[in-house]
């Protein structure tokens, strides 16, 4: 993965959107299914010492622990929009080079890609770390709340991204991450570096590639014509 450092095919300067709140746009609602099965748990499953009994528990419990935690996230997403073009080292993604053959083929019909970065903020990390000391299963649960909430916030971009450019004309292929594929996950310095992550959204890397908040996402949406391809 090479840098590119002219950045001349950068179509937007970085923006920030905010959601949830008083001022931002609304979020989706807090679908507790979903909550269930990143938990992948069962009633057998569960601590003696929890005392739960089934199901109805478990349904219960996540309730509470939605409770908890609702009003506490900070939804937030940075992003920018480049010219995808190809080079002699792989694909100009304008902010890098890659030479990654899933995401080139991925981004085939596509001449441009928008770049983000998205969180929901430290609070689901506070509760998470105090609550695997004292109730396993409320940890596991918020666990699974945090990953609701940012594919959720992930969602609800994509979908305002994908309104955007159908209004120009345009369809998108959907998101790719770093660690997709062959994708490095070492690329994740070129998209923290391109989008200015810590100022704009306070979303940090550390030397292990580690995001915090840990309920994260950093993803390249691919924009092409829209008569080209499906809509997603």
């Amino acid at each position: 993965m090479k840098r590119n450092r002219n950045m001349t095919n950068i179509l937007n300067p970085v923006l920030t959107r905010t959601y949830g709140g008083v001022s931002g746009n609304p979020v989706p609602p807090f679908d507790l299914g979903e909550i269930l099965r990143y938990a992948g748990v069962k009633g057998k499953d569960i601590p003696e010492n929890e005392n739960l009994a089934g199901k109805d528990d478990l349904e219960r419990i996540c309730e509470e622990c939605i409770r908890e935690v609702e009003g506490k996230f900070s939804y937030r997403v940075c992003f920018s929009e480049y010219e995808v073009n190809k080079c002699e080292e792989g694909l100009d993604l304008g902010f890098a080079v890659t030479t990654s053959e899933a995401l080139i083929k991925h981004l085939e019909p596509c001449d441009r890609v928008v770049v983000f970065g998205a969180t929901i903020g430290l609070e689901i990390d506070r509760l998470i770390a105090r609550y695997a000391k004292i109730s396993p299963v409320k940890s596991l649960f918020f666990q699974a709340i945090g990953a609701e909430r940012i594919e959720a916030l992930c969602d609800l971009y994509n979908d305002e991204i994908r309104k955007e450019k159908e209004a120009e004309g345009r369809g998108l292929v959907f998101r790719f991450s770093p660690g997709y594929g062959d994708l490095p996950l070492a690329l994740q310095r070129e998209i923290f570096s391109a989008l200015d992550c810590p100022r704009k959204i306070g979303l940090t890397l550390n030397e292990s590639l580690l995001m915090s908040p840990s309920k994260s996402v950093t993803a390249i949406i691919g924009v092409k014509r829209k008569e080209t391809g499906e809509r997603v």
